[in-house]
């Protein structure tokens, strides 16, 4: 078996067992790297070299974290929570409830959307925004699944379909770049225009699966335990603090200079260590409770930092076994000249591959030289080879454990520790958009 695949394997098979998804990470890449033909030494050699790509988006969460303590003691979220509560009333009816349950899930995909353009600060809402607000959804017996469904689309679909912010990262400087690059010498040629038009109908399979899972799968209510979120598990050992004007003020006022700085800069780092800083400044906490401050923020985060940190190890390992290479060149060595089927196996293939990397933006300039010769001698118009290529990308990245797209609402939801990150939120988010992406993004190559 290749060794991709059987890592990819094992690291699922793990992670679906409820194993740390570390460990999974872990022994998936060494079962990849011996089986791939390298010796130990070489695989934890290889892992070892990838881990330093992960620290900084680790030292990013930690900080993050941090920053979003911060902010819970200013009593904003709190207050966020409060109006929420406030809007269903005391007497409780079915439709006011119904009325709160659309514009909560509303609002969250809202923000997830622009967290990817108009205001393209990523996942670094969620655990802002989403702890204080878990209050109402249990009162509301809302499913956290259709919530973490909601996040993941907006964290995914946007950047696949619209050319700003992070979309104009996915499509311009890596899809559109690394497929003129390697179709140059083919004489293939891909404008900026054609892009997004090609993605439009596999986010549209996206699309789909978001209301099968809001108005289907997850509209049932689900009893979770109320706790004292932000006492209990955000800031342990500390009472939640009671909104007050000042610490109002200097919240949202943080909170736009931790943004505006990360936009300038593109470091969330730098961001939250600002907005940490004006929050300081402004009374919310004392400087010399800092450390207590970041020792929480990493508590929250610390999983999300070890799995990102472990995905980059990963990554490193298939890629140095030259396994990558051998699984497309032999999955299509017995296609013959099937288009329908060759269209699937590129697709399947992106999928195992982006799962273990665990990021679309990573899985592109692995693919591309490979893909794009492939759909030429098959025939497939530009239009098609930009959608197979594509889709295949994004293809596990809203179901990968190793995903921020997964990893980042698993932040939010799970403060409480009663939302799995395999199946509250990997789970439902592969079969909700990864089933509809394989077929509407092979329905597009199709067509086009």
């Amino acid at each position: 078996m290749n060794a991709v695949i059987l890592a990819v394997l094992v690291m699922v098979a793990l992670s679906l067992a409820r194993v740390s998804v570390v460990f999974a990470l872990v022994l998936g890449a060494l079962v990849g790297g011996l089986v791939g033909g390298l010796t130990l030494e070489q695989t934890m050699d290889a892992f070892n070299n990838g881990v330093g790509g992960g620290a900084q988006v680790a030292l990013a969460y930690a900080t993050l974290g941090a920053f979003a303590v911060a902010i819970s003691r200013s009593g904003l979220p709190d207050m966020l929570a409060n109006r929420l509560i406030a809007l269903l009333g005391k007497q409780t009816t079915l439709a006011r409830q119904t009325r709160v349950k659309v514009l909560l899930l509303t609002a969250v995909l809202l923000v997830a959307i622009s967290s990817q353009n108009a205001i393209p600060v990523h996942i670094a809402f969620i655990p802002v925004l989403i702890p204080p607000l878990l209050i109402v959804m249990n009162r509301l017996k809302l499913d956290r699944r259709a919530v973490a469904c909601a996040l993941t689309f907006g964290l995914t679909a946007p950047y696949m379909l619209l050319p700003v912010g992070f979309g104009a990262i996915f499509l311009n400087d890596i899809l559109l770049a690394n497929l003129n690059s390697a179709g140059a010498p083919l004489g293939l040629e891909i404008t900026r225009g054609m892009v997004p038009m090609a993605m439009a109908i596999p986010v549209g399979g996206m699309a789909l699966g978001l209301i099968v899972a809001l108005f289907w799968s997850y509209r049932r209510p689900r009893d979770y335990q109320t706790q004292d979120i932000a006492n209990a598990n955000v800031m342990e050992g500390h009472t939640p603090a009671k909104p007050h004007m000042l610490g109002l003020i200097m919240s949202g006022f943080a909170i736009v200079a931790a943004l505006g700085l990360q936009l300038y800069s593109g470091s969330m780092i730098l961001g939250g260590l600002v907005g940490i800083g004006l929050l300081s400044l402004g009374g919310i906490f004392k400087w010399r409770e800092a450390d207590d401050l970041f020792t929480s923020g990493m508590r929250m985060m610390a999983l999300i930092g070890f799995i990102m940190i472990s995905a980059a190890g990963f990554a490193e390992v298939m890629k140095t076994t030259g396994e990558i290479d051998t699984l497309v060149s032999g999955a299509f060595a017995i296609l013959g000249d099937n288009r329908g089927l060759a269209a699937l196996v590129m697709l399947l293939v992106g999928l195992f591959i982006t799962l273990g990397i665990g990021s679309s933006f990573s899985t592109i300039p692995i693919i591309a030289a490979i893909f794009v010769p492939l759909a030429v001698q098959f025939g497939f118009s530009p239009m098609a080879t930009v959608v197979l290529v594509g889709t295949a990308a994004a293809l596990g990245d809203a179901g990968s454990p190793a995903s921020d797209s997964t990893l980042g609402p698993t932040s939010g939801l799970n403060v409480d520790r009663q939302h799995d990150h395999i199946w509250d939120s990997v789970v439902p988010t592969f079969l909700h958009y990864n089933i509809p992406l394989v077929g509407f993004g092979w329905l597009a190559a199709m067509m086009l």
